[in-house]
């Protein structure tokens, strides 16, 4: 199937994190027709998709619930494309991208691929080639994910950073990231700078009292009687210990 007209003006990007069950995609779209369409071709392929009309709302979204794949346009109100790639790069460096756009400037590439797209598709385009690509992108994703640890128990809990749990308890994205920093630093200190760079993207007086923050919930979540601690280590940032 080649795609005409409705989607030959817009601009789309593509990023995934890998899960091992569905795929769960967020569709940032304000065009209500293109995100009719998109929606139900993505359904057919039995991915999981919810929708949001613009930038800021998609933001508010993945601040709280996870998602496997997001495909956001570019041109849209209150937070466009560009706004929303930057915020997700910054909290997910590792991302990754596909830019779907009717363009094919010089420029415009060479701008998705400074912000960090890891291929692009051209329209008007081939449905099967776009999923051949998305395809081979969850690939290298899985391979990634199959080297890197996802599950850490804490005491009685299981923390699972792909599902973003611990026990019984549902994390946000904050939440899940401060969480695998430290467990991956376990018995280590965790620069507060570094988190603060790395889950808020910039070293702010009130990102930091955010942090402060979520390091409270991710300590009410392990429980008073728990053996791992998150311990303050003043003026520096945070260790996780297991007590002896």
């Amino acid at each position: 199937m080649i795609w005409h007209g409705i989607c030959s003006n817009a601009h789309v990007y593509i990023y995934y994190v890998m899960k091992t069950t569905q795929t769960n995609i967020l569709l940032v779209e304000d065009d209500a027709s293109l995100s009719t369409v998109l929606a139900d071709y993505l359904r057919s392929k039995d991915y999981t998709v919810e929708t949001a009309n613009n930038g800021k709302e998609a933001w508010e979204l993945i601040m709280i619930k996870h998602y496997d794949l997001i495909i956001s346009d570019i041109m849209m109100p209150r937070m466009n494309g560009f706004e929303l790639l930057k915020l997700v790069r910054a909290q997910y460096p590792d991302m990754p991208m596909i830019m779907l756009t009717a363009k094919v400037d010089r420029d415009d590439i060479m701008h998705a691929y400074e912000l960090g797209c890891d291929d692009y598709v051209t329209k008007p385009f081939s449905m099967d080639i776009l999923i051949c690509k998305m395809e081979a992108v969850l690939r290298r994703c899985r391979v990634r994910l199959e080297t890197e640890q996802t599950e850490w128990q804490l005491g009685d809990l299981l923390f699972d950073s792909v599902r973003q749990q611990i026990g019984d308890q549902h994390l946000s994205s904050r939440e899940n990231d401060l969480l695998k920093m430290l467990c991956q630093s376990m018995n280590n200190l965790v620069d507060r700078n570094r988190i603060l760079m790395s889950i808020w993207g910039a070293d702010t007086y009130f990102n930091a009292r955010s942090l402060s923050v979520y390091i409270n919930h991710l300590r009410k979540y392990l429980g008073d009687n728990s053996p791992v601690r998150i311990m303050s280590v003043h003026g520096k940032g945070y260790k996780m210990v297991i007590m002896d």
